[in-house]
């Protein structure tokens, strides 16, 4: 069974390219991703045409790979994701034009202040931990905010500075199911799974949200996969059992993929698992580099639990039953 080949887009950003962010506003403010918005209007038709189709249909591989993104000049790589950088804003600007091709841009409170372009970098505190933030483990796969009722349907990653052993790992639905066995793809259907939630947004381990629901969903061509390699638990014999098949499918199925200088991995974080591979961080200027954006297809589910573009929900509190 051959894994699903990666679509892969050489650019498109000549006109974009001479192209200015705006001076003296914060990516957060929404007059920055009203200029992004514009400016995406300068990109090369063809790439707007692959974005258009991506977000139509992601096809098998459920991620897009985009190089040759122009980034400005990057200074050393900051010791935390929330240190001054003093960099321009080229790749900000950018990265938040090719979110507002697919959806609305939205960053999560408690994930970076709510940035919603997020610089993840590794740090000297979470080098073993399930972070963003770690090196020297794997990442475990996941689906991102699996847990939570407005999770994003895209997840971008831009490379500002790349690591040749820092791999991205992805693993998509369409890969995976011809791995599974019948009996567990129907119980992945079952609503017999619970998934805690993150401690980045005040989850304790063991401690679920919501009713159990199923890990897989939507019809045979168009799957979807909602599932934590580490979160995520059966709540019956049959489920855990489904789960290791899963987790099996996931190591024989994956592909990784090494980020380099101006690539940008677009992810449908309905149809894939993504995770990443462990690598040596130096904590000199020079690590590994990239910035993160979350896209939802629209505002309007979160309206109740947002405030602009950061969505508030709180997981605060006992664990519903």
């Amino acid at each position: 069974m051959a894994v699903a080949a990666l679509p892969t887009h050489p650019g498109g950003f000549h006109a974009f390219s001479q192209l200015a962010a705006p001076v003296g506003v914060h990516p957060d403010e929404e007059a920055f991703v009203a200029a992004a918005s514009s400016a995406g209007r300068s990109l090369d038709p063809e790439l707007e045409h692959a974005l258009d189709a991506f977000a139509h249909d992601p096809g098998p591989a459920g991620a897009l790979l985009i190089r040759n993104v122009p980034v400005g000049t990057v200074p050393a790589t900051p010791a935390a994701p929330t240190a001054p950088t003093g960099k321009d804003l080229r790749s900000e600007l950018v990265l938040l034009a090719i979110a507002r091709r697919l959806g609305e841009p939205v960053g999560y409170a408690p994930e970076h202040g709510g940035s919603i372009v997020q610089n993840l970098v590794p740090t000297r505190a979470d080098v073993g931990r399930q972070t963003s933030t770690s090196s020297g483990v794997d990442l475990a796969f996941h689906t991102e905010t699996a847990f939570h009722p407005h999770g994003p349907r895209y997840l971008l990653l831009l490379c500002l500075r790349g690591d040749p052993a820092a791999a991205t790992t992805i693993a998509s639905v369409h890969d995976l199911l011809p791995a599974l066995a019948p009996a567990s793809i129907d119980a992945l259907r079952r609503p017999e799974f619970r998934t805690a939630v993150d401690e980045s947004f005040g989850g304790r381990p063991g401690e679920a949200v919501g009713a159990p629901r199923p890990v897989l969903g939507g019809s045979d061509d168009q799957p979807w996969l909602c599932w934590d390699a580490e979160l995520t638990t059966g709540t019956t014999a049959r489920a855990q059992a489904a789960l290791r098949d899963l987790h099996a499918a996931v190591a024989e199925r994956q592909r990784a993929i090494t980020l380099t200088d101006g690539d940008l991995l677009v992810i449908d974080n309905t149809r894939c698992v993504h995770g990443r591979r462990p690598f040596q961080a130096r904590f000199d200027g020079s690590d590994r580099w990239l910035q993160r954006s979350f896209v939802v297809g629209s505002l309007a589910p979160s309206a109740g639990e947002r405030d602009g573009r950061i969505i508030t929900t709180s997981f605060a509190g006992p664990a519903a039953a």
